[in-house]
C-alpha cells in the first residue's frame, strides 16, 4: 500500500467563479488538500463547496478593496507566489493561468501544472492588452511596457519549476511549447454537460452569449445579423461593451443583457445555433449549447477546432469579419436538419465531470508512482 503524500494546491486567485474555479473543484475532490492562493473570496470557496478547507492567502489579501482590484498589483504576483511556504508538502498541484505555476519547490517534491494559459496578457495578447487599457503611449504606457517586460522574464523563468505540464487543450499545449518549450499532456477541461438537457426541438432564433468585453467578437456577431434581417439573433451578457454593441444592433437583434443560468439554459436549448466569434483556449460555452443538442457556428482557431465536429455538431468560419461570418450562417441555413441534436449531445459528454476525473487522476497517479519508484 502506498504511503500517502501530503498535498498542497495552489491557485492563482479564487475570486469568481468559472471554468478554472470548476478545475479547481474537481481536482481538490481528487486530491484532497491544503489550498493557496494570492487572493480569495471565502463566498466563492463555499458555493464550490470547499469552505472547511484549509486555506492560504498572499500578503495581497491584507490590501484594502483587494477583491475589486486586485489586477492592478500584477507587479506584485510573482514575489507573493514565492512567499508560499511549501516544504512540508510531497505533491504539489498547481492550477496556473498566471503565477500559480512559479511557487518555489525542491528536487524532493513532485510539482504537476494544469495550465489554462501561459499569461496572455504578458505574451501573445500584451498588445492587444494594452491598447484596450489605454496604455499603449505615454509615460504611463512605458511604466506597463516595463511591467510586463519583468513579468515575461519571470514567467519565462518560473515555468521550468513544474515537473509537468498538463494543457486544457491541443491548442494551449502548443502556446506552451511555444512560450516555455516546455511539453504538455492534454486533458480537457470539466464541463456540468449533466446539468444541460437535450432537446430535440428548435426554435426560429440564433443565440450567443458572453462578456460583453472586445476579444469576445460580440460587436462582430450583433453587426453581421443586424445585416441579415430575415435572421433573429438572441444576446446574453453584459460587460463594458455593452452600451456600444447596443447601439450597433438592428431590430432583429434582441438584447437581453445578464441572465441567470437556468435562464441562459433555455435558450441554449431552444436555438436553432449558437454562435461563437472568440478565439478561446477551450471554450465552455460551445460545449453547453452541443449538451443541449444545439450546433455551434464558431470562429475557426483556438479550443472551438477541438470541441466542434465540423459539418456534424457546428460549422467554422474562417475570418473575424461579418462576411465570413454571415458566409458561415448563410451555409447552416442550407440544411439545418443535418446537424442532428443527439449527435451534439453525444459529441458534448466527451467533456465530462466524470471523464476529467478520471483522466486527471490517471495521469497524477502515473506520475505520483514514478516519482516515489525513483526515491526509493
Amino acid at each position: 500500500m502506498r504511503k500517502e503524500i501530503k498535498t498542497a494546491l495552489v491557485h492563482d486567485w479564487v475570486v469568481d467563479i468559472g471554468g478554472a474555479e470548476s478545475c479547481l473543484q474537481s481536482i481538490h475532490r481528487l486530491y484532497p488538500s491544503d489550498l493557496f492562493a494570492l487572493v480569495c473570496r471565502r463566498e466563492s470557496l463555499e458555493k464550490l463547496g470547499l469552505g472547511a478547507v484549509r486555506l492560504k492567502t498572499s500578503f495581497l489579501n491584507r490590501l484594502p478593496r483587494i477583491l475589486r482590484n486586485y489586477r492592478n498589483y500584477l507587479l506584485f504576483f510573482p514575489y507573493a507566489v514565492e512567499q508560499f511556504d511549501l516544504s512540508k508538502y510531497g505533491l504539489i498541484i498547481s492550477s496556473s493561468h498566471a503565477c500559480a505555476k512559479g511557487v518555489l519547490t525542491s528536487a524532493e517534491q513532485l510539482h504537476i501544472c494544469y495550465c489554462y494559459t501561459p499569461i496572455r496578457y504578458a505574451w501573445d495578447l500584451h498588445g492587444q492588452y494594452l491598447r484596450e487599457a489605454g496604455l499603449d503611449r505615454g509615460l504611463r504606457g512605458l511604466l506597463a511596457r516595463w511591467i510586463l517586460h519583468y513579468i515575461r522574464l519571470w514567467d519565462y523563468a518560473a515555468a521550468a519549476r513544474p515537473d509537468y505540464y498538463v494543457a486544457i487543450s491541443r491548442h494551449i499545449a502548443r502556446r506552451i511549447k511555444k512560450t516555455y518549450g516546455r511539453e504538455s499532456a492534454v486533458i480537457y477541461p470539466p464541463v456540468d454537460v449533466d446539468s444541460f438537457t437535450l432537446q430535440e426541438k428548435k426554435d426560429d432564433f440564433y443565440l450567443t452569449a458572453s462578456r460583453m468585453v472586445p476579444y469576445k467578437k460580440m460587436d462582430l456577431i450583433v453587426k453581421a445579423f443586424s445585416a441579415m434581417p430575415d435572421r433573429k439573433l438572441v444576446v446574453i451578457g453584459d460587460g463594458p461593451d455593452f452600451e456600444k454593441i447596443k447601439s450597433q444592433a438592428g431590430p432583429n437583434v434582441e438584447l437581453r443583457g445578464w441572465q441567470p443560468t437556468e435562464v441562459l439554459k433555455g435558450y441554449l436549448q431552444r436555438a436553432k445555433a449558437f454562435v461563437f466569434a472568440a478565439e478561446e483556449d477551450f471554450g465552455i460555452l460551445p460545449v453547453e449549447a452541443q449538451a443541449c443538442g444545439t450546433p455551434v457556428i464558431a470562429y475557426g482557431k483556438g479550443g472551438a477546432l477541438e470541441t466542434v465536429i465540423e459539418g456534424r455538431t457546428g460549422l467554422f468560419f474562417n475570418e473575424q469579419t461579418t462576411a465570413s461570418l454571415q458566409a458561415a450562417v448563410a451555409e447552416f441555413e442550407k440544411n439545418p436538419a443535418a446537424f442532428l441534436p443527439s449527435e451534439s449531445r453525444k459529441n458534448a459528454e466527451r467533456f465530462s465531470k466524470e471523464r476529467f476525473e478520471r483522466e486527471f487522476h490517471e495521469f497524477a497517479e502515473s506520475k505520483i508512482n514514478e516519482f516515489l519508484a525513483r526515491k526509493s
